[in-house]
């Protein structure tokens, strides 16, 4: 690096002591399944909680990029978690809400 080029400081260089916070509200058919689902993965950055058909997350990173990278994370599990409560909704509804031993239904238990 020359002396003639500039000089970015990021979070990451910067070094100000600083916190980045986020938080994150969604809502949800069954919000207390889906923060169930989404329990596994979170860190000790993030802290959530259900309120009624919401779930919400706040996030503390010490740089930007740490929180968009956890902020993505979280919504992209938040998505996949819904989705299969969902599934599970219809399947269970198409089957009137009988269990089977399989999910095609050609068997028969004894």
């Amino acid at each position: 690096m020359s002396g003639d080029e500039p000089r970015t400081d990021t979070d990451e260089t910067r070094g100000d002591g600083a916190t980045r916070t986020a938080t994150v509200r969604t809502t949800h058919a069954d919000a207390a399944l889906v923060a169930a689902a989404l329990a596994p993965d979170e860190t000790d950055s993030m802290a959530t909680r259900v309120d009624g058909d919401a779930i919400e997350c706040a996030i503390e990173r010490p740089t930007t990029g740490g929180l968009r990278a956890t902020a993505d994370d979280h919504v992209v599990n938040l998505r996949v978690a819904d989705r299969i409560v969902e599934r599970a909704r219809d399947h269970l509804a198409a089957d009137d809400g009988a269990r089977r031993s399989d999910t095609n239904g050609d068997t028969t238990n004894t």
